[in-house]
């Protein structure tokens, strides 16, 4: 069995570095998940790190996804080890999100772990991801995708090496740390603005450079769109808890307010 026609696409789209839109969710809740994947969006991804869904959640997601029949399933794992990157992998993620990446060497071991070899050191057990990336290593290989996440202090600074680095396929922004990373007090923090923002130029400059997606986190489809402007491939909405909670806050505003019309 080769890879599905959504996972081949994909790959294709992203390492001809065209532009996607993504969502992002946090929540064990398959059937949200499915209905999120089944809006259009190109993939969505399954935060295994701060999300909260441990690894029967994320095999459950992936299958959510998949049985949209339209967006492809990411994950982004919990660390950047063989062992984490091939679970999400063999659970038919058809790429991985790994944070925390401060170097070339961090990347070249991210690459390595999703690889099957002679090209890296993933261990041959694809559960579930020969259903939909297919059982053939070489096949696995051409449309497994790899992100290195920039959001430290020393990924920002090596950023040009690590777009350098062979086999990766994209790197990831994630602005709540990288506003940590250039100074700021918390996420979102004013004080850092430019900073930030010549931060963000400094990656998307370094991804086109190197001919890799440059992708980025973002709280909302306004900025997600803005960010695509700026020069970034792909871009994620997230996500589905937050975005729970407005559309809750909204109903419960509408309900009680004061203006509201009786109705019949």
């Amino acid at each position: 069995m080769t890879s599905s026609p959504q996972a081949l696409e994909f790959a294709r789209k992203i390492r001809a570095r065209e532009r996607a839109v993504g969502y992002w969710a946090v929540l064990d809740a398959p059937v949200a998940t499915e209905r999120i994947a089944r809006l259009g969006y190109d993939y969505v991804a399954l935060d295994a790190q701060h999300g909260l869904l441990g690894y029967s959640g994320v095999l459950h997601g992936l299958m959510a996804i998949d049985a949209s029949q339209r967006a492809v399933g990411l994950v982004r794992v919990d660390g950047n080890s063989p062992t984490s990157i091939g679970k999400a992998l063999d659970a038919g993620a058809v790429g991985v999100i790994v944070p925390l990446i401060d170097s070339a060497e961090d990347a070249a071991a991210a690459v390595a772990a999703a690889k099957y070899p002679p090209l890296g050191r993933r261990s041959y057990g694809p559960m579930r991801s020969a259903l939909r990336i297919g059982p053939v290593p070489a096949e696995a290989d051409a449309t497994t995708l790899v992100f290195a996440m920039i959001e430290t202090p020393e990924g920002l600074a090596n950023v040009k090496e690590i777009c350098a680095t062979p086999g990766l396929d994209g790197i990831y922004v994630g602005p709540s740390d990288l506003t940590l990373a250039v100074g700021g007090a918390f996420p979102g923090d004013p004080a850092v603005q430019p900073e930030f923002d010549h931060a963000l130029a400094t990656v998307a400059d370094a991804a086109a450079a190197a001919g890799i997606a440059a992708g980025i986190h973002t709280a909302a489809g306004a900025i997600a769109a803005q960010r695509l402007q700026q020069g970034y491939t792909f871009a994620t909405v997230a996500s589905d808890l937050t975005h729970l909670e407005l559309a809750a806050r909204a109903h419960l505003d509408a309900a009680t307010s004061d203006a509201a019309t009786p109705q019949d």
